[in-house]
């Protein structure tokens, strides 16, 4: 369940970057084709957060401490830059224009994840 939710939290996050930037696209024929690729992409961007960013972050350690954490921002660009490139080989419509366009969506899909892991419950009740 706890996939789910992230999964869903990644839909959502990518979602809103693609509204409010012009140089995150999203394509589809129709809204049902358009919320597919959203669900693959977040699936895409959450395996690329899971097994490539901790290895980033492990072999950048020390410009993250030299530059006091601001090359994390730089390292979030990076993975949705990645996941951009892995969408396009998998024939996935969906694609970030420049790095400028993937830094200011890191930050918005950051925010927007950490707004919604603020609002949604830690544990879901099974009761």
């Amino acid at each position: 369940m706890k996939l789910l939710m992230r999964l869903i939290v990644n839909a959502v996050a990518l979602a809103v970057a693609a509204w409010l930037l012009n140089g995150i696209t999203i394509s589809g024929s129709g809204t049902g084709s358009r919320i597919v690729t959203l669900v693959v992409v977040a699936a895409i961007f959450g395996l690329v957060n899971a097994v490539v960013r901790p290895l980033a972050k492990l072999l950048s350690l020390p410009f993250i401490i030299l530059t006091l954490g601001l090359l994390i921002f730089v390292i979030n660009a990076l993975m949705l830059l990645l996941t951009s490139w892995i969408s396009s080989g998998l024939n996935v419509r969906f694609h970030v224009e420049g790095f400028g366009t993937a830094l200011v969506g890191a930050l918005i899909i950051t925010v927007v994840s950490w707004l919604m892991n603020v609002l949604l419950p830690d544990k879901l009740e099974t009761d």
